[in-house]
């Protein structure tokens, strides 16, 4: 690899998502120098103040190793884009960058563009993101071009862990509501998680009403965290779960598809904590998208260093730049129904 020296040489990645925000410091050199984790820092999902001591604190671990007037460039990934057209919301970042010793511009782009750079160094594509919420991005020359989906997860977000987890509790109440009770094991496992008493002996309105009491006290938000019970029984059990996700994987493929034309062979880059590791929504996903046509399939690594490697960008040529996507994030496609290991639970996007 080219070694580059000099003055500003350092970059600054961050990917920010509804639980969490992750950030690295790395050189053109195609070294990582420092790495930080925080909460999440999507202001649509947490008020703008809390966002940005999440970012802060994930940015300043990164940086704890580094001089931050040496950053000659840095990416935000931002789930929550869209906020950042508000004056105060982005005054409030640029305080907050000011205060953690940078002294270049911090470019805010989407969560789609980061992701799509996680997991290919090609210029045009898609990105299928399902993580806290859900959206598919069209890229173009390494920008934005269009989205579907994307509206949170009141408006939208089919596919995603606050779906899936909505759709558990739904269907538990609709399987207390036939008199079928818990004999489905996803129905069980909401049961477990929600109630003291996971096996009333009378199942009926009085449980749902439970049901609904200890959802409606918790953020709306965090029916994402139930995700995890409607992947693992699928892939364990079936029932009610499988049908769940089976549903699940044909919305976030058909949304995928919608947005390339029948000749398209660019890569589909799967993004978010839901298609990033191994289960029964990557295959079904996996199969939906091959099916419509998508062969050319990558999975998404650090989301964060995806956002450094657009930010080396700006500072270096593109051999040098698809010489350190090889470095940081391996710069190769999937083989066909592959997938990269991962915990399946809803942390980012």
């Amino acid at each position: 690899m080219t070694r580059t020296t000099g003055e500003r040489a350092l970059v600054l990645g961050l990917d920010v998502g509804g639980t969490s925000s992750r950030a690295v410091v790395a050189d053109l050199n195609g070294r990582t120098l420092g790495e930080g984790h925080a909460g999440g820092g999507n202001p649509n999902s947490h008020p703008p103040e809390r966002a940005a001591e999440q970012v802060a604190r994930a940015a300043r671990t990164a940086l704890a190793g580094a001089d931050p007037a040496l950053v000659g460039a840095a990416t935000l990934g931002m789930a929550g884009i869209s906020r950042m057209s508000d004056p105060a919301v982005s005054g409030l970042f640029d305080r907050m960058w000011a205060c953690l010793g940078l002294r270049c511009a911090v470019r805010a782009v989407s969560d789609g563009e980061v992701a799509f750079a996680a997991g290919t160094p090609e210029p045009h594509g898609t990105a299928l993101i399902a993580g806290t919420g859900s959206v598919v991005a069209r890229i173009a020359d390494h920008e934005l071009e269009r989205t579907v989906g994307g509206y949170g997860w009141l408006l939208g977000d089919e596919g995603s862990a606050f779906w899936l987890g909505r759709e558990a509790v739904t269907a538990t109440l609709r399987s207390l509501d036939s008199g079928e009770g818990g004999h489905d094991p996803l129905v069980a496992a909401v049961l477990a998680e929600l109630l003291d008493d996971p096996a009333p002996e009378q199942p009926g309105p009085l449980v749902c009403r439970r049901i609904i009491s200890a959802v409606g006290e918790r953020a709306p938000i965090r029916l994402a965290e139930l995700a995890p019970l409607v992947t693992t029984t699928a892939a364990e059990s079936g029932g009610k779960a499988t049908d769940i996700v089976n549903r699940a994987a044909r919305m976030l493929a058909s949304a995928a598809l919608s947005v390339r034309t029948d000749r398209d062979d660019s890569p589909v880059v799967l993004a978010g904590s839901l298609l990033t590791g191994r289960g029964p929504l990557v295959s079904s996903v996996r199969n939906e998208l091959a099916e419509g046509g998508a062969h050319r399939l990558s999975t998404a690594r650090s989301g964060s260093l995806g956002a450094a490697w657009l930010a080396a960008r700006e500072l270096t040529g593109e051999a040098h730049a698809r010489e350190l996507h090889a470095a940081w994030l391996g710069g190769a496609n999937d083989p066909p129904g592959s997938g990269s290991p991962g915990s399946g639970s809803p942390e980012e996007g």
